[in-house]
């Protein structure tokens, strides 16, 4: 009772067939290597995001650090939240610079 060797071939293609297809949705299909590379990109994109919220929130601990133990930072701080000067110093304002991205003024052509 054994197999012909007609069908063992056709077990075999068949099977092989199988694989083929298990294989190319795993790589192609909305699981597969795609799928795999934007995730990889997401997790190095919020791992970036992670460490400049860490060097950040650093930041500002030395900075806080620095207005409990500094007199100086507190009257600085002081003085610019509540925009104070002391006799004799003088505060220049300077307009905003002009934005690179804006629109050129148009010159106007002659005919």
């Amino acid at each position: 009772m054994g197999l012909s060797a007609a069908s063992r071939r056709a077990g075999f293609i068949l099977a092989f067939a199988v694989i083929l297809v298990y294989g190319w949705m795993a790589v192609r299909g909305p699981q597969g290597l795609q799928a795999l590379l934007e995730k990889h990109r997401e997790i190095r994109q919020l791992e970036e995001q992670n460490a400049a919220t860490a060097r950040e929130n650093e930041r500002r601990k030395q900075r806080i650090q620095r207005l409990q133990t500094s007199t100086s930072e507190q009257e600085m701080e002081i003085r610019k939240q509540l925009k104070l000067l002391r006799p004799g110093e003088t505060t220049f304002i300077l307009p905003d610079a002009p934005k690179e991205n804006a629109a050129p003024a148009e010159v106007p052509t002659q005919p």
